[in-house]
């Protein structure tokens, strides 16, 4: 196969600077893919290099950027046998060709609006990676800048490498950033969805609690705030698990497969994804985090900071208690009216200050709630949804007490308000059942 020729830049250790239908973007999460696409990747030879100089960005508008991957096209519109070239002039590769002298594909891991991730062979390390690789179009060029320059500050303070996906090697060939990271389990969110969004037991929420404000807490100390917290980004280190009687089931056969449900055999979990993650800096107003997991201060426009992270973690807490998303929805003012539901009122100190994007949602004081809904069937779904202790309490059984009260401290309206990640770590729900070992 014919390789181009590939720049290789010196070493160096920093960089200059639910049953929800919703889509998912973690880069872990398999996707369905046609029986006519199946083991075809694009990829090209390039060589093993650990750092970045600077190189031209592409346009956004170049339609040689596209995606790294695609169907695998012929530039006459007929595929050929082994290495084909797509319109785009990418030389794709199938499963067990070799993307890199070093890598060796094996499988598509996932795929998102980044670009796609495949599971490849490391001749050199003897033992199996995930690369990301980005799609060649300026901002999510960017975001991938961005994401090793986090990685790189996180592995220098996080020695044992037990918080963070762990960064291997990265390079940048025709305009794509190839990020090759240690090889994780499936995401909280896939494990749920496999697992039919039967719930986690509460044991194992506050071990995964425990890691995810730990993690949070470690970021927070470096001034970085991730921004997109969400079960998608949360890597289990292992797939592994073990399969448990569901005793809410019970009255079902065992021949059923509900009856049943499974739990990973290790709690251990890392974060992933820090395209997003920024340094911490007065007067940050734009829109972060996913939908379901974004704060209110954020969706009033009122600036936002380390808070934010936090909320993102009780929403994810929550879910993996229930099972199913706290707040699903797509529409802001119908996301605000959702929180009242399960949470109380929004205080009045902060409707009053909303920005002007966000003063459509707030009438003489208050959420321009029902008056305000969309439709009937959204005053459905925000009337059906419980208060939070109600809904916890569905769930589970013993340290209720606790975690509700722990819930209540990340999920403060007012950030100002809301508990840090390090005291959260400290919280009665994680340190009372040390005390009882």
């Amino acid at each position: 196969m014919e390789m181009e020729r590939v720049t290789e830049f010196p070493l160096t250790h920093h960089l200059d600077r639910r049953r929800r239908k919703r889509a998912r973007l973690g880069w872990d999460v398999a996707p369905q893919i046609s029986k006519a696409q199946i083991g075809i990747f694009c990829g090209q030879e390039v060589g093993n290099v650990t750092s970045f100089a600077p190189s031209a960005a592409p346009s956004e508008h170049t339609t040689t950027t596209s995606s790294l991957f695609s169907k695998g096209v012929a530039r006459n519109g007929s595929p050929r046998q082994g290495g084909m070239m797509t319109k785009m002039g990418i030389t794709c590769l199938s499963f067990g060709e070799n993307l890199t002298s070093r890598y060796k594909i094996h499988g598509k891991m996932g795929e998102g609006t980044f670009g796609q991730v495949l599971e490849c062979w490391d001749r050199e390390r003897k033992e199996m990676v995930a690369i990301k690789i980005v799609r060649g179009i300026k901002k999510y060029r960017e975001a991938a800048m961005i994401e090793i320059d986090v990685l790189q500050q996180l592995g220098k303070h996080d020695k044992g490498g037990s918080r963070c996906v762990q960064i291997r090697n990265w390079f940048d060939y025709r305009n794509h950033i190839c990020i090759v990271f240690e090889k994780l389990g499936s995401s909280l969110y896939d494990f749920l969805r496999k697992n039919n969004y039967g719930p986690f037991p509460i044991d194992l929420v506050r071990e995964n609690g425990r890691q995810l404000l730990d993690c949070v807490a470690f970021m927070h100390d470096l001034h970085l705030i991730h921004t997109d917290l969400k079960p998608e980004n949360v890597l289990l280190v292992s797939s592994d698990y073990v399969k448990i009687r569901d005793y809410k089931g019970f009255s079902r056969s065992p021949k059923d497969s509900s009856y049943y449900k499974k739990v990973p055999k290790s709690s251990a979990i890392k974060v992933i994804d820090f395209g997003s993650t920024t340094y911490e800096r007065p007067d940050q107003n734009y829109i972060v985090s996913t939908r379901h997991y974004r704060a209110p201060e954020v969706i009033l426009g009122l600036g936002w900071s380390y808070p934010c992270d936090v909320w993102s973690v009780g929403c994810i807490l929550v879910e993996l208690c229930s099972g199913e998303a706290l707040f699903q929805t797509h529409e802001n003012l119908e996301d605000l009216a959702m929180m009242e539901r399960v949470l109380g009122p929004l205080p009045q100190h902060m409707l009053k200050r909303v920005d002007r994007h966000a003063e459509k949602y707030v009438r003489r004081g208050r959420l321009d709630w029902p008056e305000g809904a969309a439709s009937r069937e959204s005053i459905r779904a925000v009337t059906k949804l419980l208060r939070l202790q109600n809904l916890v309490m569905q769930h589970v059984d013993h340290s209720g007490g606790d975690f509700i009260h722990l819930l209540q401290g990340l999920l403060r309206y007012d950030p100002s308000d809301r508990l840090t990640a390090r005291e959260a770590v400290r919280h009665p729900f994680f340190t009372r059942d040390n005390l009882r070992r």
